[in-house]
């Protein structure tokens, strides 16, 4: 099991927020990620209602011998598990970025800890967009609040931001996250009949 893995099985430890201005600061910012993390829930449920009547028809198609109507509604199948894998994806992600910032202790670690945030969310705001719409305003909220945090932290400390880093480890995350989603998707739901899956349409 991957160190990665094991984050999201572990209770979850509560880090101390440093004091002062920073504080309110990571509590609003994990206040937004929480309020997106539940409308992402809430398409994943939507989602996965939409996968189970797809999943019975493919069967029920299958059943039938109807091959080529299995075949068009497995396809369909697996366009909305893609879709599932993002939202699961992105939400793991925002999950990270919440957890790190319980456990900041001072303004290095805030940046360290935003700026890669600020890369994921401007990163999968168009994709998740296609699923939760109403996910726009609180993202872009979310990246403008942490983005003037950094540049005020940044100039006030007298602390040079490494934006190749931030992308470096944003990407990782985000990797990471895709890894864990897909191996999630996979335990969540069936797998196609044998004989549809034979005919090259992949979830």
């Amino acid at each position: 099991m991957s160190k990665f893995q094991k984050n999201w099985d572990a209770p979850q430890k509560k880090g101390s927020a440093p004091s002062g201005p920073l504080k309110p600061h990571i509590e609003q910012a994990i206040g937004l990620i929480g309020q997106q993390n539940q409308r992402l829930d809430i398409a994943s449920g939507r989602l996965k209602e939409k996968d189970n009547l797809i999943f019975n028809k493919v069967v029920e198609s299958y059943t039938r011998h109807d091959r080529q109507r299995a075949l068009m509604y497995a396809s369909e199948l697996a366009e909305v598990r893609k879709l599932e894998k993002r939202v699961l994806q992105v939400k793991l992600a925002l999950e990270t970025i919440s957890l790190r910032l319980t456990t900041v202790k001072d303004y290095g670690d805030f940046l360290n800890t935003v700026t890669p945030a600020i890369s994921i969310i401007k990163g999968v705001t168009p994709g998740v967009l296609d699923v939760v719409p109403e996910a726009e305003k609180g993202l872009s909220s979310l990246s403008d609040s942490l983005s003037s945090i950094v540049t005020e932290a940044g100039y006030n400390n007298n602390m040079n931001v490494s934006f190749e880093s931030a992308n470096e480890d944003a990407t990782k995350i985000l990797t990471d996250a895709a890894t864990v989603a897909e191996q999630k998707i996979k335990e969540k739901f069936p797998d196609l009949p044998a004989e549809v899956s034979k005919e090259g349409v992949q979830l």
